[in-house]
Parts: structure tokens; C-alpha cells; sequence
């Protein structure tokens, strides 16, 4: 099977599915691949914009409505909750602009917010402005990265395998470092 057969046939399923949750690593592959002439760099973004504003509002309404079940049941999100609180007192509209870019807390951020009481129109509202900042800059971070393959690389195509590989394997071992390194900053 061609590796440009699997990405028209579902690479945007890949990043409408992989946008519910954390979409980084397959927005970036995306806008990879959109410079590559495989996928529409405009469909991309919008399924994500989509993707990642619906996502956040699940965990969000799951946050409003099983909250404190939820906090109280996953250590890790309790761990979370003073520190997106104390945030949300102060900054509340750019918390939930911003909250999609802050490490460990994609998830867990929406739940929060959800339990702290702030109003659904409101939370919809920033979210929606923080998708459509976050959308076409992390797919424009992968075309870009695309661009300079392709620069890099002059006969892309006979490699193109070997690059998407690479970038993944990249994009594992710096979330895999990271990791590393919050679980160590806990020890």
C-alpha cells in the first residue's frame, strides 16, 4: 500500500479523529502532508479548528457535569486543579484562549475549567478563538517543516517514507523527553 494512497484515503479522518483529543503530533503530520501536495491544507485546518473546538467542549461538559468525580478519581488531574484555578481567578478569557498550548493540560484543562463554573456560551467562545490560532499554526508549523524538506531534499518523493517516519520519530522522542523530564521534576 502507498503511503499517498493512506493519506487521501484517511488522513482526514486521522485529523478529524485526532483532534478530539490531543491533535498536535497529527496536525503537524498533516500540514506535512498538505505541503506535499496530498491533502488540502485549507480542509486540514478547518477539521481541526472543528475537531479541536468539539474536543474541548466534550471534556469541558464532562468537567461541568462529572467534575468533581473526576478529580476526585485521577490524582493527576487533581494535581492540576490548583494551579488552572489560581490561573483562571486572574486570566479567565486567555486561560481558555491558551489553555490547548499549555503542556499537560489539553485535556485536563477543559475538565478543570468545566468543574470551576464558568459559563458554557463563555467557554465556547475563547475556545473557538484558541482552535482558530491553533489550528493553522501548528498545520502552517508542518507545511513549513514540508517546504524545507522538500528544499533539503531535492528527490523528497523516492524518501518520503523514510521523512514521515523521521518527523514522527522526532515528534515521539520530544514528547517522550518531556515526559522524562516532568516525571523527573515530580521525583
Amino acid at each position: 500500500m502507498d503511503l499517498s494512497y493512506l493519506l487521501v484515503s484517511y488522513g482526514y479522518w486521522a485529523v478529524l479523529v485526532g483532534c478530539l483529543l490531543e491533535g498536535e503530533t497529527i496536525l503537524l503530520l498533516a500540514g506535512f502532508a498538505a505541503r506535499q501536495g496530498y491533502l488540502s491544507f485549507a480542509l486540514v485546518v478547518a477539521l481541526a479548528f472543528l475537531a479541536g473546538s468539539l474536543g474541548d467542549l466534550l471534556f469541558f461538559l464532562l468537567g461541568k457535569y462529572l467534575g468533581a468525580r473526576l478529580i476526585a478519581r485521577y490524582p493527576r488531574l487533581a494535581a492540576q486543579v490548583d494551579r488552572v484555578n489560581v490561573l483562571l481567578l486572574r486570566h479567565q478569557r486567555g486561560i481558555i484562549v491558551s489553555i490547548r498550548f499549555m503542556y499537560g493540560l489539553r485535556i485536563a484543562g477543559p475538565i478543570i475549567i468545566g468543574n470551576s463554573g464558568v459559563p458554557v456560551t463563555r467557554f465556547m467562545l475563547f475556545n473557538m478563538i484558541g482552535a482558530a490560532i491553533w489550528a493553522p499554526l501548528v498545520a502552517g508549523t508542518g507545511y513549513l517543516f514540508g517546504a524545507t524538506a522538500h528544499l533539503l531534499f531535492a528527490d523528497l518523493g523516492r524518501y518520503q517514507w523514510l521523512a514521515m517516519l523521521g518527523l514522527v520519530g522526532l515528534l515521539w522522542g520530544w514528547h517522550g523527553w518531556r515526559t522524562f523530564m516532568r516525571q523527573r521534576k515530580k521525583s
